[in-house]
């Protein structure tokens, strides 16, 4: 006999409730639509219109904030096809592709002398392949994961993808910071998170969440955030990014760097671009 999956936290709706207001009713709508599939073409292989044409698979429409991207039907199997193994793609959300394309368009650099970007908790690979796909090969990758057994998994995706400017490394934020320095034109921090923007297609998230999670969470995720900013050079960008609703685990851990500790005081909040897609 089949079980029924959990429910989504009463809890949690209850506080989404209270802080959406009138936007509530469209939010709970949208934890009942089906989930979207997506498809990253390498574009250090080939291009979203050459992929398009050798396609296996019925692609539904292109990613708007991501143009390598494609959306797919939930019922494809793309993961077990050669091109896969070939590393052509990359399967991920599509709202898993924004932080990459938000990172490599903070401000204009000047190419020839390269990137220096840090993917600082990258398994399984999935932002550490677009970064590198973006860069185009070029500067340098630093492609972190502090647990040893999702590091394999991460390098494993880094060899297929073909990026020749990725270092893999398994290590924690503090070591990385006395090694290092601020020397990173860029950090990415895609936090450890509760969750919540799982629950369409993760019963496991939605079985494991509690107002206790959130709030260890968001302790964890200001001391990553706090080690993480002595890793940005003068002038760099450090972006920070959940897959989680609570404030407590977003606003609340960005201002708990700005107005903290010392290293959050060299830093400002800029406006993001508003990307395709992007507008309510």
């Amino acid at each position: 006999m089949s079980k029924l999956p959990p429910a989504i936290p009463p809890l949690f709706l209850e506080r989404m409730s209270r802080f959406l207001g009138d936007e509530y009713a469209a939010f709970a709508e949208s934890l009942n639509a089906a989930p979207k599939s997506g498809l990253r073409v390498n574009m250090l292989k080939l291009s979203a219109e050459e992929f398009e044409k050798i396609s296996p698979f019925e692609l539904d429409g292109r990613v708007p904030w991501c143009p390598a991207a494609f959306t797919l039907d939930v019922e494809e199997r793309p993961g077990k096809h050669p091109y896969h193994l070939a590393g052509l793609y990359y399967l991920q959300d599509p709202s898993a592709m924004s932080p990459a394309e938000l990172l490599m368009n903070a401000s204009s650099f000047d190419s020839a002398q390269g990137l220096r970007i840090l993917d600082l908790s990258a398994a399984p690979g999935g932002k550490t392949t677009q970064l590198a796909a973006l860069m185009g090969g070029n500067g340098l990758l630093v492609a972190n994961e502090i647990k040893d057994k999702r590091v394999g998994h991460l390098a494993q995706n880094v060899e297929r993808w073909g990026a020749g400017n990725v270092v893999v490394t398994n290590e924690s934020p503090e070591r990385l910071a006395d090694h290092f320095g601020p020397f990173f034109d860029r950090v990415l921090v895609d936090a450890p998170c509760s969750g919540e923007g799982m629950f369409r297609k993760d019963m496991g998230a939605r079985a494991d969440w509690s107002p206790e999670m959130v709030a260890g969470c968001a302790v964890r995720q200001g001391n990553i955030l706090r080690v993480a900013a002595k890793l940005v050079r003068p002038g760099g960008y450090l972006l920070y990014s959940t897959c989680t609703f609570a404030p407590e685990e977003d606003e609340g851990v960005v201002n708990g760097l700005l107005s903290g500790n010392t290293a959050g005081n060299r830093f400002e909040v800029v406006e993001l671009p508003l990307f395709p897609g992007f507008e309510r």
